[in-house]
């Protein structure tokens, strides 16, 4: 009788790096200005606060919808294609608060939702070429986006400050890395 025993591990393991990684998004936000929050740093206007309303969005969707525990936060309904896109940035009326209140309180829900279910709970993602779904499937991909919208953080963090998560290494060994790193490119294209 494992079965039970590694399905609610699987749970719990794949729930603890969902909080951590959480925590890791927000921790980006803190001592940066609302405009360095908000400012668009790619192409494509990818900013910290954006992340974090779009992973709030993310986690209300899949936690929420899919296993029928709709959110009690709204959320624009998934095929609605003239909302596309608007849960990556912020306007000038949304504050850093209430966005940051939304992602959180979108994890209490679904930490609620992670609670309540079996990892085996049958979903439904209607917007997947393969839409019936496990509790398991959604953990995972919830985890892998958080976690791939955590390293977009890391990098957009950096841009604005320099800061990274490095523990004992200061400004001059990223200075000699980036410096080694310069070298090696330009030898390597001739």
């Amino acid at each position: 009788m494992l079965g039970p025993v590694i399905d609610e591990f699987a749970k719990q393991y794949l729930h603890s790096d969902l909080r951590e990684i959480r925590e890791t998004v927000l921790g980006k936000l803190d001592g940066l200005s609302e405009y360095d929050v908000r400012r668009p740093l790619t192409t494509t206007g990818t900013n910290l606060l954006g992340l974090v309303k779009h992973l709030a969005v993310t986690e209300s969707r899949y936690f929420g919808e899919v296993f029928d525990r709709p959110s009690p936060e709204p959320v624009p309904s998934w095929d609605d294609l003239s909302q596309r896109g608007t849960d990556m940035w912020a306007t000038e009326h949304e504050t850093r608060e209430e966005i940051t209140g939304r992602y959180r309180r979108s994890w209490a829900h679904s930490d609620a939702t992670i609670a309540a279910l079996a990892i085996d709970s049958p979903g439904h993602v209607p917007w997947w070429p393969r839409p019936d779904v496990l509790l398991f499937n959604v953990l995972v991909h919830v985890l892998t986006e958080t976690s791939r919208h955590a390293g977009h953080a890391d990098i957009l963090r950096e841009q604005l400050d320099g800061e990274v998560e490095a523990a004992g290494r200061d400004a001059a060994f990223w200075e000699h890395r980036r410096a080694e790193v310069e070298r090696a490119a330009r030898a390597a294209a001739g």
